[in-house]
């Protein structure tokens, strides 16, 4: 990114601004407009966003274009939103796989793996001058995180990368890296949060029946730091008769004694969807009203406005009336399972300040622009899917980053609720500052392999692969990780992936089969035992409610371990699906024996609502049945789309390769069965 006459296009954007640019943020655009990639590490809140903006700026003012990605689509689609309001629509486009808005555009918001597939496929980014890869340290996630190291490699080598991240103790480490592959890159880290966060501890004592709100941390005497306020010490060593005296406040008393000390409008973080929904009813339910008559009217006509695109069926099957109460109350709940468009209304309607109350998982964490005043944590515990863990320091504060809305607090609130189960010094220690170390999760998949053969000759191909973030990470560590990467590790991962494909007949050699180019267009965590079974004609010459069904099988992750159904939605499904059990055993088997990690199973556990749902099942219907959450129902359905979508394109490379007939007219009609009602509903349109 040339810096030629581009000083006045820096200078013009620092002045527009309505407050002068805090140091971190000038130092970080000035590393753009000096031509280098730069690492902004901040916590939440600091203004991470306003170097992004910055950057946007410059490209749009030589002309060139910017993309902008983000690690979830609604993410994406808030950021779409934001930057509409600054340049206007026609400026702006919008790539998420499921909606595809004005994409020529000069700014151009995005998922990361849209990003990533345009870079496979060979697209034009001649014009693209900057890439913003928002919450970069997404890279550590299991699923998706080596999505974010595939852009950081791949990407032409012209486009500078400007990468926001949360505050992380290896922020230098990661720096590096990317130098090592982009060339010139600078780190910028903010340690100083904008708005101070006071961190509270609240407890409840039976025997006196109050509730105490006490500052968790004090100053030592000898002014060396912090310490944990005695006055807690006293108060839990307080018994009635040897019992338990001091337990956990209520919820709704929490929220009654912050609107009495001033400290709403609050997150209150609860670890589980049912608790979200159980405590926003039951606070309304309690009587408690924190909204007034005016602002009651306008939450009502935002909530109508924000889903006029539902029919009037599908709210009644998402208990609309019911969620309109709560918010009227100026109380929500905030999480997964519900549909997109009563989060976005909800988001909306807490920035307005119209809610004074979220309830939300922690996936409120992950990005979404929310400030509150103050951030309440039910426990300092969660489940992970196998056993409850404690939350570590950087989990902490990333949850409390939400704390201290900047030009509206002068200071922050987090408040941690006493547990019986957590002894004071873990508590005050999960509670100390503390960030999480970046680790990589890069692992080549299917897709990735023949890819990278499609792009680059093998020498290349190695050399990106020992170009990874995990790589780098194990050459770091010692001289045994550069050992293992040339001969655990990655290269010889990838070899034995390639050779596997090979004995499969997708490549011979260095060469893509029509199957082995079939594949480069598929995304999914199942890739080679979808192509197999489109390969072995399990996807042909079945209606589009049976092919929906059966690609389900291929997205559905059930949140909690579930027994599949006994029998499918038809005769011809139960067959297929049993050949497609005998397929991936056969796969895993071959897997084992070539030293690669076994395909996980498909699950069928969704098969029967994808298939009536392209039956045009009305939505009621459907969640009556089943206990799956209307969120989660809407997610897995687009989930299908996008991939009866990338079936659509292999098709025409597997059909030339003599493999199957038919399966691009079938995914079609498949897709466009799906893609109704709730499901085709884009709030942001």
């Amino acid at each position: 990114m040339s810096s030629k006459n581009n000083r006045g296009g820096l200078t013009a954007f620092l002045d527009s601004l309505p407050h002068p640019a805090d140091p971190f943020q000038t130092a970080a655009l000035e590393a753009v407009e000096r031509g280098a990639s730069v690492v902004v590490a901040a916590p939440t809140g600091a203004g991470k966003t306003l170097v992004a903006e910055g950057a946007v700026e410059m490209c749009l003012g030589r002309g060139g274009r910017a993309f902008y990605t983000t690690p979830i689509k609604a993410l994406s689609n808030q950021k779409f939103r934001d930057l509409c309001g600054i340049y206007g629509s026609e400026r702006v486009g919008l790539l998420t796989g499921d909606n595809t808005v004005n994409g020529g555009a000069p700014v151009v918001v995005m998922t990361t793996e849209v990003l990533r597939n345009m870079i496979y496929v060979g697209d034009d980014l001649s014009e693209v001058e900057a890439v913003v890869l928002d919450e970069v340290h997404y890279l550590q996630d299991r699923a998706r995180g080596a999505v974010w190291e595939e852009v950081i490699i791949h990407a032409p080598p012209h486009i500078r990368l400007v990468c926001l991240s949360a505050t992380v103790a290896n922020a230098g480490e990661f720096t590096d890296w990317v130098r090592s592959r982009r060339g010139p890159t600078e780190l910028v880290v903010e340690e100083h949060r904008p708005v101070p966060l006071e961190r509270w501890w609240s407890v409840r004592d039976l025997y006196q029946k109050e509730t105490h709100l006490l500052s968790l941390f004090s100053e030592r005497e000898d002014g060396r730091g912090e310490a944990v306020n005695p006055d807690i010490s006293r108060l839990l060593a307080r018994r009635r008769r040897g019992r338990r005296r001091m337990v956990a406040p209520r919820r709704s008393e929490i929220v009654e004694m912050l609107e009495e000390e001033g400290m709403l409008p609050a997150i209150y973080f609860v670890f589980s969807r049912a608790g979200c929904e159980e405590s926003a009813l039951r606070l309304v339910d309690s009587g408690v009203r924190l909204a007034d008559s005016e602002e009651r009217g306008e939450i009502r006509r935002r909530a109508e406005e924000g889903t006029s695109h539902l029919r009037d069926a599908d709210l009644r099957a998402l208990s609309y009336d019911r969620w309109v109460w709560c918010l009227e109350a100026g109380v929500a709940a905030h999480h997964a399972g519900l549909v997109p468009a009563f989060k976005e209304v909800v988001e909306e309607l807490f920035s307005a300040g119209l809610i004074r109350v979220v309830f939300a998982t922690e996936t409120l964490a992950l990005g979404i622009n929310m400030p509150a005043r103050t951030v309440v944590l039910d426990r300092l515990t969660k489940y992970t899917g196998e056993g409850h863990e404690a939350l570590t320091p950087g989990e902490f504060t990333q949850l409390t980053g939400r704390a201290g809305r900047r030009g509206i607090d002068e200071v922050g609130h987090g408040v941690v609720l006493h547990s019986p189960h957590i002894p004071l010094e873990q508590m005050a220690g999960i509670a100390a500052w503390g960030s999480h170390p970046l680790r990589s999760s890069f692992r080549p998949t299917y897709n990735m392999v023949v890819n990278l053969m499609a792009n680059y000759d093998r020498r290349r191909s190695e050399r990106l692969l020992r170009a990874s973030f995990a790589q780098f990470q194990m050459d770091r560590r010692g001289g045994r990780g550069r050992r293992r990467g040339g001969r655990d590790g990655l290269v010889r991962h990838f070899h034995r992936a390639r050779e596997l494909l090979a004995e499969m007949g997708y490549a011979s050699d260095w060469s893509l089969t029509g199957r082995g180019e079939a594949l480069r267009v598929i995304y999914n965590e199942l890739d080679l035992l979808l192509m197999e079974a489109a390969a072995e004609g399990l996807l042909a010459g079945l209606s589009g409610p049976e092919l929906a069904a059966l690609v389900s099988c291929f997205v559905f992750e059930p949140r909690r371990e579930t027994a599949s159904p006994d029998r499918l939605p038809t005769p011809d499904l139960d067959d297929r699906w049993e050949r497609l059990l005998v397929l991936r055993a056969g796969l895993a088997e071959a897997e084992e024996g070539a030293g690669l990690e076994a395909t996980r199973p498909p699950e069928a556990g969704f098969t029967h609502l994808a298939y009536h749902w392209a039956g045009y099942a009305e939505l009621d219907d459907l969640l009556e049945e089943d206990a799956l959450a209307p969120g989660d129902f809407v997610r897995t359905v687009r989930q299908v789309e996008d991939v009866l979508r990338q079936l659509r394109d292999a098709a025409p490379l597997l059909e030339a390769a003599g493999d199957v007939r038919g399966l691009a007219e079938a995914a079609g009609e498949a897709l466009r069965r799906v893609d109704r009602g709730v499901v085709a509903a884009r709030g942001v349109m």
